[in-house]
């Protein structure tokens, strides 16, 4: 899983220039990279992501999320291929549930060796294939896991060819699981969804690129579900099997302990690269990163309030404190990460235009940066939070407050400012 360091070193280079934008004189005394090198990312690995924005996530440097153990990746290739989890081996059945009224007149099954297997995956892909950026995150977990760029097939290409009747009303589907319950993970979707994609909104995908690379197995390769705008629980790791069923209910694992298995992903902010304690008369760069779910992203505010201050405890979510705006910066130019397969994005429907270029900023259900200099801090100590205002002119963690769709609290961090 994309730890905040991996985060702080995506958007050093971008803020950096920013706070030079400012002029000498607003940043004079400011020692750039004691700032940067500065808290919990002290290492020569930061000095060196200070050459240029990693806006996409490395395949390893995602925070990694999963329910088997040992790993996928800790198998043994020859592991790997007769558990059906290497490129050769793998194959995809799609059936029907067989404690519903759905058919299907084509099933694909092992069994009759009509099973879908990577090699008809790819072919269907040559005319079919799309793709899309998309941050990964956990509805449970307080920061993105990572951000890609994910290529796939539309699963409605693939449903299609089983023949389904009209009684399908739900798509339940579960990956590897060695077998053993204990380590089963299911989720679902409706056939609606699936098959017909909102306005602006991309297909639900059979993916098994990220970055242009074959999917690793700690990303769920050699294919996964990815489900557009959705937490990841529902972009299930190590696809094997897709039944259509007439129930109009979820099957979800993580429907257990309360989670809200229909959330789409929420608008928040976090900060990145921060240094608690601070000399005085030093300029305070704030950094950070926005995770821009279903309902956009306008603006972007902080507020630094004095440890000793009180604050109405009916004002839980501080709308009435002094909030200002900090700078949401703009896309990366031509460098979308220190990837060898994306020097520069090709023209991603909704999303970017023939150039590669972003058509609109920021684009849903990806991330973006932000900064803000604090300047002329007198001495004491704070509290400083950070929040989004979403396309709608709502402040997180409203509209939708409820940490089991999605954890989107106000973040707090602490700041002291002294000799």
């Amino acid at each position: 899983m994309k730890s905040p360091e991996i985060l702080a070193s995506e958007h050093i280079a971008t803020t950096r220039r920013y706070f030079l934008r400012l002029g000498a004189g607003t940043v004079a005394g400011l020692a750039i990279p004691d700032v940067w090198a500065a808290g919990n990312i002290d290492h020569p690995a930061l000095v060196k992501a200070m050459s240029k924005l990693q806006y996409l996530t490395a395949d390893k440097d995602f925070r990694y999320v999963g329910r088997i153990k040992p790993r996928i990746s800790e198998m043994s290739d020859s592991e790997r291929k007769a558990a059906g989890l290497t490129r050769d081996s793998w194959s995809l059945e799609v059936i029907v549930d067989s404690d519903s009224k759905a058919r299907v007149r084509k099933p694909m099954t092992k069994k009759d060796n009509t099973a879908l297997t990577f090699d008809q995956l790819l072919e269907i892909g040559k005319t079919k294939a799309v793709s899309f950026l998309q941050v990964m995150t956990c509805n449970n977990v307080a920061d993105p896991l990572g951000m890609g760029w994910w290529e796939g097939v539309p699963l409605r290409d693939i449903l299609w060819k089983t023949d389904p009747d009209e009684k399908v009303r739900r798509v339940f589907y579960h990956g590897f699981h060695r077998d053993d319950p204990k380590w089963m993970f299911r989720s679902s979707l409706s056939i609606n969804r699936i098959l017909e994609d909102p306005p602006g909104d991309q297909p639900v995908i059979l993916c098994y690129k990220l970055n242009g690379e074959w999917l690793s197995p700690d990303r769920g390769g050699p294919v996964r579900m990815l489900v557009p705008g959705a937490y990841g629980f529902k972009s299930v790791k190590w696809l094997k099997e897709i039944k259509l069923t007439s129930n109009h209910l979820n099957n979800d694992t993580y429907a257990e302990k309360g989670n809200d298995v229909d959330s789409q992903m929420k608008t928040f902010a976090r900060i990145l690269n921060w240094k608690e304690k601070v000399k005085s008369g030093k300029a305070i760069p704030l950094t950070g990163v926005v995770q821009c779910g279903a309902s956009g992203l306008s603006r972007v505010q902080f507020w630094l309030k004095p440890k000793s201050e009180s604050w109405p405890s009916e004002d839980r979510y501080f709308d009435a404190a002094p909030w200002k705006d900090a700078e949401i910066l703009p896309a990366p130019d031509d460098d979308w990460g220190d990837l060898p397969k994306v020097k520069s994005l090709p023209e991603i429907r909704h999303q970017t235009g023939a150039d590669g270029k972003p058509v609109t900023w920021p684009l849903r259900n990806t991330i973006v940066h932000y900064a803000a200099l604090l300047t002329n801090v007198p001495e004491g100590d704070y509290e400083i939070r950070v929040r989004t205002i979403d396309a709608n002119g709502i402040a997180q963690p409203m509209p939708r407050p409820f940490r089991k769709s999605g954890d989107n609290a106000i973040q707090q961090m602490k700041l002291s400012v002294g000799n």
